[in-house]
């Protein structure tokens, strides 16, 4: 891959972590049972927002390794033990997102099931989680298959 590619793509890995970073920061205040709410009553009184703020913990760590991993790539060591780590890293943390997402579907379910209607967030959630296990399930797939390589390239440096 040439080195401006992957500079342009670790770039939007970053824009991307601070668009949402942004939009955690600053939709809780916007959200309708929060219009008139102070700092410390849309931080510290909704422990959903507690919840999603843990969850990102790992969107946040793929990530980290994905910015890991295009700079392995730039630096031509993409056949590295570095590189298998850094896919199986984005494939664990992909799953705990889908269920950290999974546990959220839960607390709607649990406390507004009949008394909102609960059919978008749901909706967004399953989505979510859709995009969580292909992004796992890709991760998990281009982990064994680098994995091989670099059995392959370890095995020919040795024979060398």
């Amino acid at each position: 891959m040439k080195r401006a590619s992957t500079i342009f793509l670790q770039i939007v890995i970053v824009l991307m972590g601070l668009g949402v970073l942004t939009l955690m920061l600053r939709m809780p205040l916007f959200e309708g049972r929060n219009v008139n709410a102070t700092l410390f009553q849309v931080y510290f009184n909704d422990p959903f927002l507690a919840y999603v703020y843990t969850a990102s913990i790992a969107f946040y760590a793929a990530l980290f390794q994905a910015y890991k991993l295009l700079g392995c790539t730039r630096q031509n060591q993409i056949f590295s033990q570095a590189a298998v780590k850094s896919l199986m890293t984005i494939k664990y943390c992909a799953i705990a997102l889908a269920g950290f997402i999974l546990g959220a579907e839960a607390y709607f379910f649990i406390t507004l099931f009949g008394k909102d209607d609960i059919a978008g967030g749901v909706m967004v959630g399953i989505i979510l989680i859709f995009i969580s296990i292909v992004v796992a399930t890709a991760a998990a797939i281009f982990e064994r298959t680098l994995q091989c390589a670099v059995d392959i390239k370890s095995e020919n440096d040795l024979t060398i």
